[in-house]
């Protein structure tokens, strides 16, 4: 299931502080990317967490919020510093 979503489709459905919500955002495009450059599905990451099939997809989705302990692992899957999720300023 190679099925490309829209940037749209990946934004946090999920009501936050205005102020966080692009930094959000680009911690999800930057999972989605990391999942995808490491070849793996949303499926096989949520069962190498021993979660629920559909897991990763709702947090890809922001159906889900991340919980930093899950963002930690993540990285380690995904062999991704944990600051590599988050928007830098410059």
């Amino acid at each position: 299931m190679s099925k490309r979503q829209s940037a749209e489709t990946r934004k946090s459905r999920k009501s936050r502080t205005a102020q966080f919500q692009e930094s959000y955002d680009i911690l999800l495009e930057r999972l989605v990317a990391a999942r995808e450059k490491a070849g793996l599905t949303q499926h096989e990451v949520s069962a190498t967490m021993g979660r629920s099939p559909n897991f990763i997809t709702k947090c890809e989705s922001g159906d889900r919020s991340i919980d930093v302990m899950e963002l930690f692992e993540l990285a380690m899957i995904y062999e991704k510093p944990v600051n590599h999720f988050f928007a830098t300023k410059g």
